[in-house]
């Protein structure tokens, strides 16, 4: 499977900086790397007292036009005062460094793209908490009142052909799959992908609108003012319940009471068609697949085989196998 070699290898501490330096910021010297295998993003204190968050974008991974429409939604929702982080207008860059956007929050290098934010720390949500999660389903129905404004022009479709059939074309085309347990996955994730396909048909009306995307709990920070979004790089257009499903524990009985509470909150704002829930164990089908297909087109990235040690072996296709017959059974219509 293709994937650019040795992506960031260029991006030391001190290339840091200097770009940052580049675009007005000037750090004093001290920076962290925060967590995050897709991008690379680095806390930086700057020489004013203040602190700012730095992400340089995986290279070939989405377009220029891609990265503006994530800034520009993210600032529409700041706007709008929905919490989220959005990224700085940027000053007038040195030689070497165009900023694009109208308002000028990407700026590009012959080797780097990256944008700047605010630091805005908080702590982990406590998604046992019932009031927690009426807080958090009121905070994704404004996200989704912006959302549902306007419309993507280049952000892709959060889909089954995106995030399913794609990501298994990739993984069979890419020759990652172990000998022995090649054909038990595929026939797995066949049969899985067709029961996701009848679920989503029977939707056929369902609303589909700009969310967030990616909605798991790393992705929102707490504070005293309630919960806010760090991160919207796999913003694109989808249904409502793509930012709720990752919210809600893996048992039945725990995810129907994590999504009472959520939509409690929810509906307080805005409509919520009740029909998505049919969705879930499809949408964590769809994910299963994806994730796979995640790793393997990032494995020349040295990050990935150090955090994914048991990745490719016969015994973790042989557990996917297991899963995805696993979903197989919670997706089957009712008798």
């Amino acid at each position: 499977m293709t994937a650019l070699a040795l992506p960031f290898a260029e991006l030391t501490p001190h290339r840091v900086l200097d770009l940052l330096d580049l675009v007005g910021l000037q750090g004093d010297g001290r920076l962290l790397q925060l967590n995050s295998y897709e991008n690379r993003v680095f806390l930086v204190w700057l020489e004013d007292g203040s602190s700012v968050v730095a992400k340089f974008y995986r290279p070939g991974r989405w377009s220029d036009a891609q990265i503006l429409e994530e800034h520009a939604f993210a600032r529409e929702l700041a706007a709008a005062e929905v919490p989220v982080v959005a990224p700085l207008s940027l000053a007038a860059a040195a030689d070497g460094v165009d900023l694009l956007g109208d308002d000028r929050t990407l700026a590009v290098t012959a080797g780097e793209r990256f944008a700047v934010s605010p630091n805005r720390p908080g702590r982990p949500i406590e998604l046992e908490d019932p009031q927690a999660l009426r807080w958090i389903g009121r905070f994704i129905a404004r996200i989704h009142q912006v959302g549902a404004r306007g419309r993507f022009a280049h952000r892709r479709r959060l889909d089954i052909d995106t995030l399913g059939r794609q990501a298994f074309d990739r993984l069979v085309a890419g020759d990652v799959l172990s000998p022995a347990e090649s054909g038990p996955w595929q026939s797995a994730a066949r049969s899985a992908l067709a029961l996701v396909a009848e679920r989503y048909a029977e939707l056929p009306d369902a609303a589909w609108l700009r969310v967030h995307g990616d909605c798991h709990p790393g992705n929102l920070l707490w504070t005293d003012a309630g919960p806010h979004f760090v991160d919207l790089d796999d913003c694109g257009t989808g249904l409502a319940v793509q930012d709720l499903w990752m919210l809600l524990p893996g048992d039945a009985g725990g995810a129907d009471r994590a999504a009472e509470h959520l939509l409690e909150g929810y509906e307080e704002i805005r409509n919520f068609d009740r029909r998505e829930l049919r969705l879930v164990e499809p949408l964590r089908t769809l994910r299963m697949i994806y994730h796979s297909a995640w790793i393997a087109e990032r494995w020349q990235d040295p990050a990935f085989p150090a955090a994914f040690p048991w990745y490719g072996a016969a015994a973790y296709w042989s557990q996917q196998t297991t899963q995805l017959r696993e979903q197989c059974e919670r997706m089957a219509p009712l008798e």
